[in-house]
């Protein structure tokens, strides 16, 4: 087995879909077994089928205790190590804020930042004994700015920013790394129909979601082994400023 992430085991959560795909197809494309985790059993044997051999599907939901508990119990009596976790499963929705229901904002933020806290949670263990770790957060630039009629998505992706320091601080001895990455808008299902152009975008585009997978490799790899607690924001400029034009 050749490749930069050769020998590592991988979970990558949400992997049915959008990005979670891209990051697995990335990871087994460098030589990582990837398990991708998902509550679309259908949707996850067929990529499981389409990545090929490196890659298998488990059933999760990230809300659950007791499924992360299942997963990792899993992944320890199938591989007995645990290398990178992606934490890429969410959602968005949208309303004004004194529109915006209990029932919505409970579900948003568990499945955005409880589901990654628990999933932290869960692996720090089976990580720990592995020696050397890597933990990666999808936030988003909502994590960074604000936006209107996202308060549920907001929250969440700045709580996920601020998860992603204090476990950073507190795993740093026990060789586990976590990192955020921040991107922008990326053409996955969760944009369709929001933009017929990126104005306000300085690259006048929406990213691709193998360029948001190349960075979840660098951070999964030891090529990125001095880098901890940090936002690697990857938005085509769009927190930089408004373009010229």
């Amino acid at each position: 087995m050749s490749g930069r992430l050769a020998g590592k085991v991988a979970l990558v959560t949400g992997g049915c879909g959008g990005m979670g795909v891209s990051h697995a197809r990335a990871i087994a494309r460098e030589g990582g077994r990837v398990l991708i985790a998902d509550l679309d059993e259908l949707g996850g044997a067929e990529v499981a089928a389409m990545l090929g051999d490196a890659v298998s599907y488990l059933r999760l939901d990230v809300t659950s205790t007791l499924q992360w508990a299942a997963v990792v119990a899993h992944i320890e009596n199938t591989f007995g190590r645990l290398d990178v976790l992606v934490n890429n499963a969410g959602i968005l929705d949208f309303a004004p804020i004194d529109e915006y229901e209990d029932a919505a904002w409970d579900r948003i933020i568990a499945i955005n930042l409880t589901g990654a806290f628990k999933g932290i949670r869960a692996v720090t263990p089976l990580m720990t004994a592995a020696g050397s770790a890597s933990i990666v957060n999808i936030s988003s630039t909502a994590g960074l700015r604000g936006f209107a009629r996202v308060a549920g998505y907001n929250a969440s992706k700045f709580g996920l920013r601020g998860l992603t320091k204090s476990a950073a601080m507190e795993l740093a001895p026990r060789g586990i790394r976590v990192n955020s990455i921040h991107p922008g808008n990326i053409q996955t299902p969760m944009i369709d129909g929001f933009f017929d152009s990126f104005p306000h975008v300085p690259m006048h585009r929406a990213g691709r979601p193998e360029e948001i997978s190349e960075l979840v490799v660098y951070l999964a790899s030891d090529e990125s082994s001095f880098a901890t607690g940090a936002e690697f924001v990857i938005d085509g400029g769009e927190t930089a400023g408004l373009p010229a034009e």
